[in-house]
């Protein structure tokens, strides 16, 4: 393992400390020593031109009570914005960070800086013990994952594909049709490691022109979308990486982590809730590490992923079709990267270097420095 830096921890006093019953609950219950502590820390810069400025920038969740695989300690900001706030957006309420800057161009340019103390823990969940009863009801909380979304539609070219999977594969229970989904992605996707950013997820265009490869949103949309047209509740969550990965140098990322925004997916199952997958990140294997289908890394990290994600990765939310601006006319298709806008125009958010913004990750021990 590299040597690494670990950044001291703010006094508690600068933290707004917080944890819902739930997690509280579950914290006390478990072995604290497979938590692992982080500081992920944002620092935008923008331009002085212009007479506003507006920031918006995902943060770590932990208000959603699926969320048993990472909690927030607090955050913090400081920076010479005209206001800020942590505030949350979206149906499903995710925390965010905005802050704005109004008055005439500025000699200085516009800065701010965010941290935010989370823990993670591994996250698996044994889909096998499912109780296979095919008339159990879903929550009517869940339900809603089942809908279309603009860039996963159920129907047409996606429900075709989705029911043709099904029956070749004979499956019959929910757990038996997503396995057989899963499978097909890893056996007929390919990652591209060209593609910008982490892909768009326009699953219909992926069908119709059979282009099916991509990264990370484009891999797990396609699941997701194809998850939903046989009536099984999925969704993908939005986050980015914080840490290297024990299975493979090619899916983790410590330090400077400004473009390792990366999604995963998961799909409900009633009696059993909702279970983690991760064919992108099998996917990012095989291709960069110039491995076939029956290599043995990947048919051990295509079992390991279907009921687990590595949690050297944190989720921020699983938001699609989000209004991100109240005066905006049109909606994001997720919110996985800051966000800016100057004097209305958006600045390019997949470019942080001419954004301009840093994301840094650092791993806590304690209040002390660990080398």
């Amino acid at each position: 393992m590299r040597r690494r830096d670990f950044i001291k921890l703010f006094g508690t006093s600068a933290l707004s400390l917080s944890a819902s019953p739930s997690i509280a609950t579950q914290l006390l219950s478990s072995d604290h020593s497979n938590w692992t502590s982080y500081r992920i820390t944002y620092q935008v810069t923008l331009p002085a031109h212009g007479k506003s400025a507006h920031l918006w920038l995902p943060l770590p969740d932990s208000n959603d009570s699926d969320t048993i695989f990472q909690f927030t300690q607090g955050s913090n900001w400081y920076g010479n914005t005209t206001k800020a706030s942590f505030s949350t957006l979206g149906k499903d309420p995710f925390p965010i960070f905005k802050a704005e800057w109004h008055g005439k161009e500025q000699s200085d340019r516009r800065h701010v800086t965010v941290n935010c103390i989370v823990k993670t823990v591994h996250h698996a969940i044994d889909p096998t013990l499912y109780p296979e009863n095919k008339n159990q009801a879903l929550p009517n909380s869940i339900r809603n994952y089942i809908n279309p979304t603009q860039l996963k539609p159920t129907n047409g070219i996606v429900r075709e594909t989705a029911h043709a999977i099904i029956k070749e594969k004979n499956a019959s229970t929910p757990l038996e049709q997503a396995r057989a989904i899963y499978d097909w992605i890893i056996n007929n996707t390919q990652y591209d490691e060209n593609a910008r950013g982490r892909g768009q997820g326009n699953v219909t265009y992926m069908l119709e022109n059979n282009e099916l490869s991509g990264k990370c949103v484009d891999l797990n949309s396609l699941l997701v979308a194809l998850l939903k047209a046989a009536d099984i509740p999925a969704r993908n969550q939005y986050g980015i990486r914080i840490n290297d990965s024990d299975l493979h140098e090619s899916i983790g990322k410590y330090g400077d982590i400004s473009q390792s925004q990366h999604c995963r997916a998961e799909f409900f199952l009633a009696g059993r809730g909702w279970i983690p997958v991760n064919p992108s990140d099998v996917l990012q294997v095989l291709k960069l590490g110039g491995l076939t289908l029956d290599d043995a890394k990947i048919i051990q990290l295509r079992e390991k992923f279907f009921g687990a994600w590595e949690m050297n990765w944190l989720a921020f939310n699983h938001a699609e079709d989000i209004a991100i601006s109240p005066n905006s006319s049109s909606k994001f298709p997720f919110f996985m990267y800051p966000h800016a806008e100057i004097d209305g125009n958006s600045l390019d958010n997949l470019d942080p270097e001419n954004f301009s913004y840093k994301i840094i990750s650092a791993e806590l021990v304690g209040t002390g420095i660990k080398f």
